[in-house]
């Protein structure tokens, strides 16, 4: 795994004081620091500090306040392609989907044990070290025009010229970058990501260059910035068309000068990095719309790169759903050997509006739910896509939810009242479960 991942700290989200513990305790037996949270309002509180980062959230569904799911879309609106995990309690099973809708990487049902929850944790994290995934370590295509990017990026490694990363988003050109950083010279020295469209414009100054102690209130150390710690090495630039007009000048300035001026700082600070910038606009028609500084444009494009989206390059789709179907069903401990032809005839006819990134939620929901050795088209959840029906994971659901109540039976020698104690739920629930399953549950 990435080390610049596992540095990556979990967020855990969940109102109730001992599971918060449990998971933490879980989580950090695996060497990740785990940050808490009592609800989804103050985990997005932490989420939204600058510089702050993490490799996975971990949420529960009911919380005050704001529920998994608004927080869910919160993320999904600010913090992009943050994997998340969301456990869910029986009853809330239907809910725990429509989070997967939404973009939730995976769920788990309580009551689960704790060497699960750790299997989870590790499929998502190291699932991201996939073309397309955040932190990735790992790139891989089958496509021709792909393979001449890859061996070009390798080629620019080898000077300090400025690249320019154009492409859709979940394309995998922060993966681009970081393979360029780790193929030059600096590959020793620190890769720093900024991702301009996530930090606050009012923030995003003191992020890139730092601030002096006392330049603004709340400013009660000396900070330094983004270009002062990628110092030797690389910085990235991400979403470059999100900076704001008046910040693009001081910007501009350091790219030339290379050297950047702390806010509140009486003197300029030299700094020596490489920059890489990517961008899912075109950004000479944001110069066009007086959006982009036309000066900064020419700065930063000193030699473009295009990568194209999944859906332009359909040998991808297979190598890539063959590689996470690999990964993912490892390391959760099941036993798949790829995809049957009808379903891969469905992935490769998809649009992909949210290309390789998309790509990998779908693959790791099917492995979560496929029950044979190969995934099925029935295993993948779509939403509202016409090519497969709305309804088709409700089956999936009711044979999950009859499992989870009858292991949790056999668990306690068919106590009806200490298992729905531990799922959460009346006696009556239970009852008339066993009565819609045709089960009259005895031990």
């Amino acid at each position: 795994m990435d080390c610049a991942q596992m540095s990556k700290p979990v967020l855990v989200v969940d109102d109730d004081p001992q599971m918060r513990l449990a998971l933490k305790e879980s989580i950090g037996r695996m060497g990740y620091e785990v940050v808490l949270s009592e609800n989804g309002q103050e985990a997005l509180d932490k989420l939204r500090q600058p510089g702050v980062e993490f490799s996975l959230m971990v949420t529960d569904m009911r919380m005050p306040r704001m529920d998994g799911l608004a927080l869910l879309k919160e993320v999904r609106r600010g913090s992009g392609p943050l994997p998340v995990l969301v456990i869910t309690g029986f009853g809330t099973v239907e809910a725990a989907v429509e989070m997967m809708k939404e973009g939730a990487t995976d769920f788990l049902m309580k009551p689960f044990p704790f060497d699960r929850l750790q299997k989870a944790v590790e499929s998502i994290i190291r699932s991201c070290g996939s073309f397309g995934g955040s932190g990735a370590s790992e790139l891989i295509t089958a496509n021709a025009g792909m393979k001449k990017i890859v061996e070009m990026a390798g080629k620019l490694a080898a000077s300090d010229i400025t690249v320019l990363i154009e492409g859709e988003s979940g394309t995998g050109k922060e993966l681009l970058a970081r393979h360029i950083h780790k193929s030059s010279r600096r590959a020793d020295k620190t890769f720093v990501a900024v991702n301009c469209a996530a930090i606050p414009d009012n923030l995003l100054e003191s992020e890139l260059f730092g601030h002096e102690k006392g330049a603004f209130t709340g400013a009660v150390d000396r900070k330094k910035g983004k270009f002062e710690l990628a110092h030797g090495g690389t910085i990235l630039l991400d979403e470059i068309g999100e900076m704001p007009l008046l910040l693009q000048a001081k910007l501009l300035r350091a790219l030339q000068e290379k050297e950047i001026d702390r806010v509140g700082g009486k003197s300029p600070v030299p700094v020596d990095v490489r920059v890489i910038a990517t961008t899912n606009r075109d950004l000479w028609k944001e110069c066009e719309g007086g959006r982009f500084r036309e000066d900064l444009y020419y700065r930063l494009n000193v030699f473009p790169v295009n990568v194209p989206a999944l859906r332009d390059r359909p040998e991808d789709i297979e190598a890539l759903s063959n590689h996470f179907i690999k990964t993912l069903s490892q390391l959760a401990g099941k036993r798949i050997e790829g995809i049957d032809g009808a379903a891969m005839a469905v992935l490769k006819a998809k649009k992909w509006r949210g290309n390789i990134r998309e790509l990998q939620n779908v693959i790791h929901r099917a492995v979560f739910l496929a029950q044979g050795p190969l995934i099925e088209e029935s295993d993948f959840m779509f939403g509202q896509a016409k090519c497969h029906p709305d309804d088709a994971p409700a089956g999936k659901i009711r044979d999950m939810e009859k499992q989870l109540i009858m292991d949790t039976l056999k668990g306690v020698d068919g106590n009806r009242t200490m298992a729905a104690r531990i799922l959460g739920v009346s006696v009556r629930t239970i009852r008339n479960k066993l009565k819609e399953y045709g089960e009259n549950f005895s031990c």
